[in-house]
């Protein structure tokens, strides 16, 4: 098992691995996306297990059920407890992302996932999120 400074939600049960710096918006993207009907699973920091040829996120438990939203506080949630990761997010700045990328994945615990690089301050992040999601369980990324 590895830990990861990262945020993980839930979109009809694929998990979502959003990446970035303390600061970057992981957990503002994850409460926009839970608003829209994800589900919790770890906020800031993910325990992450290779099983069966997935990657497995789930919560520290001192820390399951809890989303930090600067300016107002830590808030207890729903959770789910462990989801395989059909997605990682790479949060970076609007001017680093390619218009047309090529498809791309991580490798994390030898486990190749499709990888997304979004600027989460725009108005559509959590929209990209969710049409990519609709996407991958559709057996496609993009055409």
């Amino acid at each position: 098992m590895i830990h990861l400074h990262a945020t993980c939600i839930s979109i009809g049960g694929m998990g979502i691995l959003i990446r970035g710096a303390s600061g970057s918006g992981k957990s503002d993207l994850a409460l926009r996306l839970i608003d829209l009907g994800a589900e919790l699973v770890s906020d800031d920091y993910c325990e992450i297990t290779a099983e069966n040829a997935k990657l497995m996120a789930a919560a520290p438990a001192t820390i399951a059920g809890k989303l930090e939203i600067r300016g107002f506080g830590i808030v207890r949630l729903p959770h789910i407890e462990k989801v395989a990761v059909g997605l990682i997010v790479d949060l970076c700045k609007g001017h680093e992302i390619e218009r047309l990328p090529e498809t791309t994945t991580a490798v994390i615990e030898n486990t190749a996932v499709p990888l997304l690089k979004l600027d989460p301050f725009t108005a559509s992040a959590a929209h990209k999120v969710r049409m990519a999601v609709h996407a991958l369980a559709a057996g496609a990324r993009h055409t």
